[in-house]
């Protein structure tokens, strides 16, 4: 039986420090065009360019978000050309696209990826490993930590062999330049003495842990933002089956690959809508994995023609060795319904939205599967948005719901000075990104949740009672907690964003940018340090933490907004390593490799060496397309 538990709040709860009388709304910000979203240089002329005509006589048809498992074309703008001729040359658009000559496609392909031909990315030759660095150590199992195993992204010393004490022994050991990436989001995981990494081109890597070369290379159909994990096993042993990897695409396809090779194994497309994708990282247990779906509607809904909005979230779970659904849950019970029509004549739809952007955490003991959603995308708003859900693991049945906000449903319209396509509730866009934490003690297990509403949540496991809340900062549209909290026993880990600057007509007056650390029985803070802004005037480059933390013995690792890594002493969160990205690298990949703004995902560990990904150039963010492998050898 489902229990709905619902907390109404008003907006005002918050104390969002928004259109103050203080505030000159004359000076107040607002995004124009979504290609200021994209932090790459447009080169043509997008409105008299030959291809616009090509593409909406042959393709808009199908990609206007109004036909199931046809990507909508906001998702086609965020794919590289090399993968939009390859679904025209050979792909799964071959035989729609086959009327057209060489010259159309690529004029498709500029007008999509908004640049001249002479601007794409160019073809770089990879470092492929020699055959003596090709080999797979079997007895390496993955360490069942970090997104896909476990969400508190604790690393004990005997796996990740780094602590407080060693951490200053940190060395650049190599760094990866992902060829044709301006950003790099794709959480690498240590296995079979290899690093397994996906990439915005949709190339997902096996890299040789010593040297970076790379064993083999598998292209996925679009850019890969969730993290790799791969079936477990007893470590030190030989499993008595291949390892598979797992992960997702932009265009919201599944995938299992044989680990020592790259093959294929099975690809399925996890939902059927235009716009759903996969950002977050499945979860790997028992025989199960499980698939969280989002979707960018909101996007689309930035044109004020578009009918906003039909997409509704939700996990798939799956037989990971075959790729067979067990069962589907939406966060949104009931398909969309008409609602209306906007100021121009737009028919609206709703309720809408609920994405899943958090790796589902699974709690063994309850046999309860846990994840966070986000804003509803059209009115009216409902009790699935901003709230934690808990379903059966073993039948997808719901189980219970809480919402820590009500009324929040928000599109990228509402970053548009009077987009009619904008909900009336205009937000506050306060959603959960980050995954929740189960803490267990001798007293009482909780269950820990972060908001972008600069909250904290502590929850009964058992019932979705909140135990306890606790204001952090004031949170926003990117602000509060992003991508990711982190735990070390009792001591939550939260990393607040505050972006003052969000370009969406709302001024944010008191920022928190920095890491926190709370008690997870009563929701204390024991220290808060406040990152300063050490940005000097480069473009795109806040102080916030928008990226996922990462615990160790003693210490946290924090990628920030700014380039940096820093390191925070759990005992009171003085900075004792720091690492700065914003350079370019010798590069091991045979590309160019530059670090940038560090989100979404986070440092992993094992054996003291620790991989990050540096670059997010989207969102108003620092472009970068490294990965950065450290050692304390």
């Amino acid at each position: 039986m489902v229990k709905n538990i619902v907390i109404f709040f008003v907006l005002a709860f918050f104390s969002i420090n928004v259109n103050s009388e203080e505030t000159n709304k004359d000076s107040l910000q607002y995004t124009e065009s979504t290609e200021e979203l994209i932090v790459r240089e447009v080169t043509i002329d997008t409105e008299n360019h030959p291809g616009k005509k090509i593409y909406e006589k042959n393709c808009a048809v199908c990609h206007d978000g109004s036909v199931t498992k046809a990507p909508a074309t906001n998702w086609l703008e965020l794919m590289l050309p090399k993968a939009i001729l390859r679904s025209m040359n050979e792909g799964i658009m071959q035989s729609q696209s086959s009327h057209l000559s060489n010259e159309e496609k690529t004029l498709i392909a500029e007008f999509l990826f908004k640049q001249k031909r002479s601007d794409f990315p160019q073809e770089i030759k990879i470092n492929m490993c020699q055959k003596s660095k090709n080999n797979f150590d079997l007895k390496q199992a993955p360490a069942p930590y970090g997104w896909g195993y476990n969400t508190s992204r604790f690393y004990p010393k005997n796996v990740g062999g780094i602590d407080a004490d060693n951490i200053k022994n940190l060395r650049l050991k190599w760094v990866f330049g992902f060829p044709y990436s301006q950003r790099a989001r794709s959480e690498p995981l240590f296995a079979l003495d290899s690093i397994f990494v996906g990439s915005q081109s949709g190339d997902i890597y096996a890299l040789d842990l010593e040297t970076g070369c790379v064993k083999w290379k598998f292209t996925a159909s679009a850019e890969v933002r969730t993290g790799i994990v791969m079936d477990t096993w007893e470590e030190g042993k030989v499993p008595n089956f291949r390892p598979y990897i797992y992960f997702g695409d932009i265009l919201a396809n599944a995938y299992a690959l044989d680990a020592q090779t790259g093959e294929l194994v099975w690809k399925i497309r996890s939902d059927d809508h235009s716009n759903a994708t996969l950002t977050a990282t499945p979860s790997r247990f028992e025989d199960a994995l499980f698939i969280p779906v989002s979707g960018l509607e909101v996007v689309a809904a930035a044109d004020e023609n578009y009918e906003c909005c039909t997409f509704r979230g939700g996990v798939l779970a799956v037989e990971a060795r075959t790729g067979r659904t067990l069962w589907k849950s939406y966060t949104i019970p009931l398909p969309a319904k008409y609602s209306g029509r906007t100021s121009v004549g737009t028919r609206t739809f709703g309720p809408s939205g609920a994405p899943v952007w958090n790796s589902p955490n699974i709690d063994k003991k309850r046999r309860y599967l846990y994840v966070g959603t986000g804003e509803n995308y059209s009115t009216p708003a409902d009790d699935s948005s901003d709230a934690i859900i808990a379903y059966n693991i073993d039948t997808g049945e719901e189980v219970w719901r809480r919402q820590t906000l009500s009324n929040d449903a928000w599109n990228l319209a509402c970053m548009f000075k009077e987009n009619p396509n904008c909900p009336i509730e205009n937000g506050p866009d306060l959603d959960y990104s980050s995954s929740s934490i189960l803490v267990k003690s001798d007293s009482r297990d909780i269950l820990v949740s972060g908001q972008k509403s600069g909250r904290a949540f502590g929850i009964n496991p058992d019932t979705g009672e909140i135990i306890w809340e606790r204001k952090i900062s004031d949170g926003g549209t990117q602000g509060g907690i992003h991508f990711g909290m982190s735990a070390e026993g009792n001591i939550i880990y939260a990393p607040i964003n505050d972006m003052e600057n969000t370009r969406d007509g709302k001024i944010y007056l008191d920022p928190k940018p920095g890491v926190h650390a709370l008690e997870a029985q009563t929701g204390k803070i024991f220290w808060s340090k406040i990152n300063p802004n050490e940005c000097g005037g480069i473009e795109f480059c806040d102080p916030g933490v928008s990226a996922a933390l990462t615990a160790i013995p003693g210490a946290v690792i924090a990628g920030h907004l700014d380039g940096k890594i820093r390191v925070y002493d759990k005992e009171n969160g003085e900075v004792i390593w720091s690492f700065n990205a914003l350079k370019e690298f010798e590069s091991v990949s045979g590309a160019p490799a530059k670090g940038g703004g560090f989100s979404g995902s986070g440092p992993v560990i094992r054996n003291g060496y620790l991989a990050i990904n540096s670059g997010y150039g989207i969102y108003y963010h620092m472009p970068g397309n490294a990965l950065l492998v450290f050692s304390t050898e």
